[in-house]
């Protein structure tokens, strides 16, 4: 049955519906805070029509703000191979789970469900995307990479591919896991 719900995400390419964007507020916890709203407002205005700054290793450098049109422009301004890995991963998440909320926060895009948490996000890195499961140590299997952080797991991509399959296992194992509330 996985390779079923694989390949129906392999061959989703519906368009993604418009959300509001809703800068310097935290969707997932329904706070606003208004000096973060007004120092996302004046970092968005500073940038319009700017091209996002790459930092060390190629990652892009996106004001925080709730929605997906800050989540594209982070795609969008992702270095070479790692654009392609960004939409995918993107398209990969919506499909998986259709409800899915999305936010740019410490320059990377985060992924959670209403109410329970974030439970993805990745990063840019010189050579790979990282990809990193808040409540990773709970998949089955296991993502490999492991650090100092409890129940944190990551996968690294590099340009050769990703396993679509196993990604998609995760990210549905993920989405049904109470998240992280960091933010």
């Amino acid at each position: 049955m996985e390779a079923i719900l694989a390949k129906d995400v392999k061959n989703c390419y519906r368009p993604i519906q418009p959300r509001e964007v809703r800068i310097g507020v935290n969707t997932i916890a329904g706070k606003t805070s208004k000096k973060s709203t007004k120092v996302a407002k004046k970092a968005v205005t500073k940038r319009a029509g700017a091209k996002p700054v790459l930092l060390s290793g190629g990652n892009p450098q996106i004001a925080k703000a709730d929605g997906d049109a800050p989540v594209q422009a982070y795609i969008a301004a992702m270095p070479g191979w790692k654009r392609d890995v960004g939409r995918r991963l993107d398209s990969i998440i919506v499909c998986s789970v259709p409800t899915v909320r999305k936010a740019v926060r410490w320059n990377s895009p985060f992924y959670g469900i209403e109410g329970q948490g974030w439970f993805l996000s990745y990063h840019v890195f010189t050579r790979y995307v990282k990809v990193t499961f808040f409540q990773g140590a709970s998949l089955r299997p296991v993502p490999p990479g492991a650090g100092k952080v409890e129940g944190v797991r990551w996968i690294n991509i590099f340009e050769d591919g990703l396993d679509e399959e196993q990604l998609v296992t995760w990210i549905r194992q993920a989405a049904a896991l109470p998240g992280w509330r960091g933010f």
